[in-house]
């Protein structure tokens, strides 16, 4: 099981981006532990400025903007 944060404080992006990691995740049959970070000292805590942001079992693997579908697949 992967553990993913996505860090944002609630923007649209930010719900994208929740979104998109959940339809992944089930279309490619992977089991995941999804969190969703809006706190800004935890999300500065991880180093990231600009959100969203997505760590996956400790490790920041994206920062601003909507990641792309083929990105996401990348993890999984």
């Amino acid at each position: 099981m992967k553990n993913i944060k996505v860090l944002g404080t609630g923007c649209a992006n930010c719900r994208n981006t929740l979104k998109l990691i959940e339809d992944v995740a089930q279309a490619k049959g992977v089991d995941i532990r999804l969190e969703k970070i809006e706190d800004m000292k935890q999300i500065v805590a991880h180093g990231v400025m600009s959100t969203p942001g997505v760590v996956i079992d400790g490790k920041v693997v994206h920062a601003g903007g909507v990641p792309s579908r083929a990105k996401v697949e990348s993890w999984f």
